[in-house]
């Protein structure tokens, strides 16, 4: 496994596979690595034959009073896990090789509407500095794919629009959220819960699921959201947002439109806690072939 701290020299490495015509798969992760992330190497391992990760705590996506000092940042163990997940190349930057002229005045990607939705209202700024991050990895690496875990559901339609609208010549790949044993859907900041917080973690999913089957049986959207609501307060949630959205342009529903995602965001303590269900139409199910 070849680790990389600049830009120069990971396009040494990479001018190499591309001239000996090797697929390259990238996943792009600010570390802490986990199940969820590895799950992202994995199917990035079944679709090509070259693949990459990056490692960078991109400062330009947290906003002001969120945790970028305190984002765990676990290097030595980050890279353990991914060479015995195979992986060829790590792409490990520091903030001043990705922004050697500072961070202010910076050119920015910016994918309007998608992002003025759920994280986008409560997180200014944020998908600016995700979008203009992930379009520099995507320059840098030039991979013919890469991998998204759908548990960021929002940051998986932003970086597929920002794709299509700009031609950039990638497919993104998109990964089913990675649950713990117990459902919770795994992220680097679940470390941040403490015993008790834990425990009570998981019921996020299972009321939302709760949600969705009653939104599937057909009670009104606004009644299955308001329980939901109830029930995540009473355990002791607070909510950022609860919302049922479309999936294609995230715009909030106010009555039942089936397909439709489930997005939340709520707070255990100081840990913020983001999960997505899809609810289905069952009606729509197509006709048997004759």
């Amino acid at each position: 496994m070849q680790i990389c701290r600049d830009i120069p020299s990971i396009r040494a490495v990479l001018k190499k596979e591309r001239l000996a015509d090797r697929s390259i798969g990238f996943v792009p992760t600010m570390g802490n690595l986990h199940a969820g992330h590895l799950s992202l190497v994995t199917k990035a391992r079944e679709l090509a034959e070259k693949v990459v990760v990056s490692i960078f705590v991109n400062p330009t996506q947290f906003g002001a009073n969120e945790d970028l000092d305190a984002y765990p940042r676990t290097e030595a163990n980050d890279l353990a896990l991914l060479e015995a997940a195979g992986v060829d190349v790590v792409f490990l930057p520091t903030v001043e090789a990705m922004y050697p002229n500072g961070q202010d005045n910076l050119t920015e990607v910016i994918v309007p509407k998608l992002t003025e939705t759920l994280c986008g209202a409560s997180r200014p700024g944020h998908f600016n500095g995700v979008s203009s991050v992930v379009t520099k990895l995507f320059n840098i690496v030039q991979p013919d794919l890469a991998c998204f875990g759908a548990k960021d559901y929002q940051q998986l339609r932003v970086v597929q629009k920002m794709v299509q609208d700009l031609a950039m010549n990638v497919t993104v790949v998109a990964v089913p959220t990675a649950r713990a044993d117990d459902g919770l859907a795994l992220s680097s900041r679940n470390q941040y819960l403490d015993p008790d917080e834990r425990d009570t973690a998981p019921k996020l999913q299972i009321f939302m699921q709760r949600a969705i089957e009653q939104l599937e049986a057909g009670l009104p959207l606004s009644m299955a959201r308001e329980q939901l609501i109830e029930s995540l307060e009473h355990t002791g949630f607070m909510i950022d947002y609860v919302e049922f959205v479309r999936p294609d342009d995230l715009s909030v529903l106010t009555e039942t439109e089936l397909p439709c995602t489930l997005a939340v965001a709520a707070k255990l303590g100081s840990t913020r806690l983001i999960d997505n269900l899809p609810a289905q139409d069952a009606s729509a199910s197509p006709a048997l072939s004759k």
